[in-house]
């Protein structure tokens, strides 16, 4: 592929940039071989020839530049489009229309980061995309009154049946792009901040999202799902045109994030067999445009951010399934230096999802905990903490963080996205309690469900069949109508270091690992605070991009640990090379909304795949485990020996699959069950509950549970 020449200077200032200042002076070079003794008019004779070289190659530059040469598009096989690629030398004006002004004279920023002083978080405007209502909105917040903008609650910005997600500020800050499925698919939007409305930009049936803007403001670089794999596409929205496809390589490519100074794209590939961040240099050949950057096998790489001078990128690393963020310098190839070695890179703090301030000293991330998202931010070369973990109100699915504020008093599209609060996804449906229940929750069975046995707690049962339809419409297929467990009598046991389960309180259930042997659920591992933990992805039956979105993270293979690896079998598994394809559905958050919490797996998980307990929610409401025994429980039953029966033989499992799934609006009649202490004689023949006795028989000696 040919070289692509920048089609325009850099201009005076930049966006996001501090006021630059010229590169230093580099060291000459030693004279080598003979040297050349000129007189006085020999002297003046070069001088002037040189003057005249000078002049020449200024005016051909001048030409050049005042008439770009139109680029190549980035496949191998592309052909020349007719549109020019963005560059650091083109700013927008606060108008979407007004003509970009193009500098005269490059500036280059220093080599090194400048020390900056901790901003107060007063400047710009923040931008999330939250999950509300079973769906994901974007969110506008700002935390601190300034002289340039008031203090600003979280305010909604979008509502609808739909998802906004992975929003970004425009250079200019009067725009937010974003990635949306309210067409059915996902495609990318433009948010005008000022009047709110929003324009669609593309149309077509393959997941699009993750958008990254030019410094010009005219461009877009983006992820789609292209072949069965993540592939970085760029994009003009300043006239319309066929997308330029940047990579073409066997391998997860995403998160896109374009350098301030124009020539460069970072993005997280697998193309070496882990997730690591790259860079893209759009003015070399295709051959020789990409470089791997943070060159660590050990963990994955994910959301690479750029300083506002470019001189620097953040990003996420997880290693052993824990994220922190960290900050590596990399100085561009108009500079003459290569991209910083690991070794520079230092860490700043937990979290993902990081964006910059303004002036380039603090760090925005979202830190993520086991059940709970929280906003932070860190200064970038001094230890601490700028904005202390900030509790959401929901998950996240994108941050993007701006130097304008939104314009004050709200326009109307935002007024009546404001009063647009979503209803209830559930509600619950109590039975009357008998006079002598003692102010103890009922069971309730669940209809249509197969397990050992099919009861939930009274205050929790609409709450899973509300969670099952859910995934059913969004899945195509019931994923919830075969459970491992749902209840569990006291009397039947569970496995080793399982005494005090969830399962017992009937506020847990426990899917089949059934789907997760026939592929069609993945798990990718996490780690907060030493404990390991398990985010489930449901597959979508229909894989045309109506439902779900491609994974982005490496899964975990619990079969590797059979492959006859040492280090594979002791640590239970190891990662799955590449990413899986397909369209999947985040069941862990999809959970979360609905109020099931995932459990974190046994110390020995690695030994005992039971133990890893992916397949277990549990509805606690903010209370412990004897509390929600005591719900259903009389308190003898907790410090009594119990007789154990011996468990009953779980149903074969199966799969029903459903496109689209109408559960029942009226509630019809169920049975009530009581739960009652065992009595101290078991039956020889195993039932679902044991027979209530009114007194149950204390022990002289009791023995905590």
């Amino acid at each position: 592929m040919p070289y692509i020449p920048p089609p325009g200077q850099p201009p005076e200032t930049d966006l996001f940039s501090e006021p630059e200042t010229p590169p230093a002076t580099r060291p000459r070079r030693k004279r080598r071989g003979w040297t050349l003794r000129l007189t006085a008019p020999g002297f003046l004779l070069l001088l002037g020839l040189n003057l005249a070289l000078v002049v020449g190659l200024m005016l051909w530059l001048s030409h050049l530049f005042g008439w770009p040469i139109l680029p190549a598009a980035f496949s191998p096989t592309s052909r020349v489009v007719d549109i020019p690629l963005p560059s650091a030398t083109e700013t927008l004006t606060p108008s979407a229309t007004a003509a970009p002004t193009i500098s005269s004279t490059p500036s280059l920023p220093a080599d090194s980061p400048t020390p900056y002083a901790v901003t107060d978080l007063t400047q710009g405007l923040i931008l999330l995309s939250l999950d509300e209502g079973g769906r994901s909105h974007l969110f506008a917040y700002q935390p601190q009154e300034s002289s340039a903008a008031q203090p600003l609650p979280l305010a909604r910005l979008t509502s609808g049946p739909w998802n906004d997600i992975t929003p970004t500020l425009s250079p200019d800050g009067q725009r937010v792009a974003f990635a949306s499925n309210r067409s059915g698919y996902w495609d990318l939007y433009l948010l005008d901040l000022p009047s709110g409305q929003v324009t669609r930009l593309t149309d077509t049936l393959a997941y699009e999202a993750a958008p990254s803007w030019a410094p010009d403001g005219q461009w877009l670089a983006y992820e789609s799902y292209q072949g069965e794999q993540l592939e970085i596409l760029i994009q003009s929205i300043s006239a319309p045109a066929e997308p330029i496809r940047l990579t073409d390589y066997p391998g997860a490519d995403h998160s896109p994030a374009w350098s301030p100074r124009g020539r460069q794209i970072a993005f997280v590939s697998n193309r070496s067999g882990e997730a690591e961040i790259w860079l893209a240099d759009l003015d070399q050949a295709a051959d020789t445009r990409f470089t791997n950057l943070s060159h660590n096998p050990l963990g994955g790489e994910y959301h690479p951010a750029w300083s506002p001078d470019g001189s620097a990128l953040a990003w996420s690393s997880d290693l052993d399934g824990v994220r922190t963020l960290v900050v590596q310098p990399v100085l561009q190839p108009a500079e003459g230096g290569t991209p910083a070695s690991p070794s520079e890179r230092w860490s700043v703090g937990s979290g993902d999802w990081t964006a910059w301030s303004n002036d380039g000293s603090t760090l925005l991330a979202l830190l993520e905990s086991p059940q709970r998202t929280y906003l932070t931010a860190y200064p970038v070369h001094t230890p601490g903490l700028v904005l202390p973990p900030l509790p959401l109100p929901a998950a996240a699915s994108g941050l993007s963080w701006g130097s304008a504020a939104l314009p004050l008093p709200l326009r109307d599209p935002y007024r009546q996205a404001a009063v647009l609060t979503p209803t209830p996804l559930w509600r619950p449906a109590l039975t009357a309690l008998p006079a002598d229940s003692g102010g103890r929750y009922l069971l309730s069975p669940l209809a249509d469900v197969q397990a050992p046995h099919p009861f939930l707690h009274d205050l929790v049962d609409e709450s899973f069949q509300a969670l099952r339809a859910h995934i059913a419409i969004e899945s195509g297929w019931d994923f919830l109508s075969t459970l491992e467990n749902a209840y569990v009598p006291i009397t039947a046991p569970l496995g080793p270091g399982m005494g005090n389960d969830w399962l017992y309180t009937g506020r847990a259930f426990a899917f089949t690992t059934l789907p997760v042997n026939a592929g069609w659920v993945a798990v990718v591992r996490e780690a907060y605070s030493g404990q390991i933990y398990w985010r489930v992805y449901v597959r979508a039956r229909f894989q045309d991009g109506s439902a779900g979105i491609p994974l982005h993270q490496q899964t975990w293979d619990f079969y590797a640990r059979y492959s006859g690896d040492t280090v594979a079998y002791e640590q239970g598994g190891a990662l799955m090379e590449g990413v899986l394809p397909g369209y999947w559905i985040d069941f862990t958050r999809l959970a979360a909304i609905y109020g099931w919490e995932r459990q974190p797996a046994l110390s020995d998980w690695r030994a005992a795949f039971s133990s890893a307990r992916i397949n277990e929610f549990v509805f606690p409401a903010g209370m412990d485990w004897r509390t929600a025994m005591l719900e259903l429980y009389p308190p003898e039953i907790l410090v009594t020996p119990s007789p154990v029966v011996p468990p009953t033989r779980t149903p074969t499992p199966t799969l029903r699959w459903y496109r689209t799934p109408t559960p029942t609006q009226t509630p019809t009649p169920r049975p009530t069950f009581t739960p009652a202490p065992p009595t101290t004689t078991p039956s020889l023949t195993p039932t679902v509950m044991p027979t209530a006795t009114r007194t149950p028989t204390v022990t002289a000696t009791p023995t905590p549970r």
